[in-house]
């Protein structure tokens, strides 16, 4: 793997179960044991509502910079590999509770598009609760497709309502 190189990818992580703070921690250092991967940045922690018709407590939300040689499809893996660590349940409904989620945002300026897997992360322009951490770590990044995260996070939505927390 030596011989690859080293490209941006962003990961959104968010838990609205079991103190949801303490499972994005976990999260946070799940991440940076991951192999042929390294931390570049953290974003701030922001609480919303939840999206979608279940009845389920808010959000806690951020966006985590990596700089990965692994291939966007191995790195996908790896992510479910550590939701599927930190408990996570995939019976669940869509856009229910969940104990923690980690969500390839981008990788690079590359496009995949597979049955289980699309990057740029689909409905991320749309994403208040993706973009406002996002542009707190990486305003410049440009978005597949699209454009910088910061012209698109100006433009975010006030839907979910959305606040960002005090770091503790």
């Amino acid at each position: 793997m030596s011989g690859q190189r080293w490209r941006p990818a962003y990961i959104g992580i968010g838990s609205n179960l079991e103190s949801p703070r303490r499972q994005i921690a976990a999260g946070y250092l799940s991440l940076g044991e991951l192999d042929d991967c390294g931390h570049s940045q953290i974003s701030p922690l922001y609480r919303s509502a939840p999206l979608g018709s279940v009845n389920q407590p808010d959000f806690v939300n951020g966006v985590v910079g990596l700089m990965t040689r692994l291939e966007p499809r191995a790195l996908f893996e790896q992510l479910q590999a550590i939701e599927d660590s930190l408990g996570r349940d995939r019976s669940t409904e869509r856009w229910g509770p969940r104990i923690i989620d980690l969500d390839l945002l981008a990788y690079g300026s590359l496009r995949v598009d597979e049955e289980d897997l699309q990057v740029p992360h689909p409905g991320i322009t749309e994403r208040n609760f993706v973009l406002l951490p996002w542009a707190d770590i990486a305003p410049g990044f440009v978005v597949p497709g699209h454009r910088s995260i910061a012209s698109l996070a100006k433009e975010a939505t006030a839907e979910p309502p959305i606040e960002r927390l005090d770091q503790e």
